[in-house]
């Protein structure tokens, strides 16, 4: 295993630390500044922005995301971060699906870009079962692709934005279960009334549906599954049962409320924890270690009830992401 350096010389490995809630975080993280400032406190607040702060001035970053609505207020909120520091960005914002980040991200062609600590725990290191708790399936996921791909998992948001089946009201009072386990009767007394909708990447993907139905041990009829933009999905599983009575919604979509979905329980805890943290590449984080200070507390700011709302002012209200990110980053003091 090698031992990289810092920027000033000195030996470091990126290994996670876990920071318990909101409050505590932005404490500690503010105060590894050496000025410890309230980001909700307007006054308080440096006049150019706590990102201005940190001296991120001759750096040179190029950030990607994936293409879906959170990902890419996500990838905005780095990116504009990271110019009020001082840095000088690439826009990649938007770059593809996961594998196409991933790809790209283990070659250097970004820097960085938010990813979900079960996607890299099932997808990208190919594990087959999460690991049970936010903290631990952090943790073990940030030691593991560090140690063997030299990626850097920051400290991640609390949001948990993983794969959950919503159906419609009508379809609630319709079939009349809560729970994912319940499928299985309906799959037996009614199996036409089951057809499911979602990304492609559901569709194939060990945390999605290929998974559930091994977990759960049910199977879904051949040719009731539909792959679909998320766009047309939350419309779809209102409007077209027949074609799409069950949604993979992403729990922290804002149209899960906005449409009065109902979301089944994951009973037996099938879906891993999705909590978005950004990834780096090792040797970018020795580089400018700044980035886990400025990030972190970006992170300890973000929370379930904030990220439903900015991804429901985009895909409800029309609102541009990049707006949405700098609204965040402005409302916390991040940018002036």
């Amino acid at each position: 295993m090698r031992t990289p350096t810092t920027r000033h010389g000195a030996s470091r490995r990126w290994r996670p630390v876990r920071v318990v809630g909101l409050v505590a975080g932005l404490a500690l993280l503010l105060a590894a500044c050496n000025d410890v400032v309230d980001p909700t406190d307007e006054e308080a607040a440096p006049a150019e922005g706590i990102a201005a702060e940190f001296d991120l001035s001759g750096a040179e970053f190029t950030v990607g995301s994936k293409e879906f609505t959170e990902q890419l207020i996500l990838g905005y909120i780095a990116l504009e971060a990271l110019e009020a520091a001082g840095a000088t960005v690439t826009d990649q914002v938007g770059l593809g699906g996961t594998g196409e980040n991933r790809v790209s991200l283990l070659a250097g062609e970004i820097d960085m870009y938010w990813e979900y600590t079960g996607t890299g725990w099932i997808t990208h290191l190919g594990e087959v079962e999460p690991v049970p708790g936010a903290g631990p399936q952090y943790e073990a996921v940030a030691e593991r692709d560090l140690d063997e791909n030299g990626i850097v998992w920051l400290e991640p948001a609390e949001p948990n934005n993983t794969y959950a089946l919503a159906m419609s009201e009508d379809s609630y009072a319709d079939l009349g279960i809560d729970r994912v386990s319940e499928l299985a009767d309906v799959l037996a007394e009614r199996p036409e009334d089951v057809t499911v909708c979602g990304t492609d990447e559901f569709m194939v993907r060990e945390d999605g549906l290929p998974g559930l139905e091994a977990h759960y041990g049910f199977e879904i009829p051949a040719g009731q599954t539909s792959e679909m933009d998320p766009g047309i999905m939350y419309t779809q599983v209102v409007d077209r049962p027949d074609d799409c009575r069950f949604a993979a919604v992403f729990a922290t979509d804002g149209r899960i409320a906005a449409r009065n979905l109902v979301v089944l329980e994951d009973d037996q805890e099938f879906f891993p924890v999705y909590q978005p943290s950004l990834n780096i590449r090792e040797e970018v984080m020795d580089e400018w270690p700044a980035l886990a200070d400025l990030f972190g507390q970006i992170s300890a700011a973000m929370d379930t009830d904030r990220l439903q709302e900015m991804n429901a002012d985009v895909d409800e209200f029309g609102a541009e992401p990049r707006d949405v990110a700098r609204e965040f980053l402005r409302d916390f003091g991040f940018i002036p």
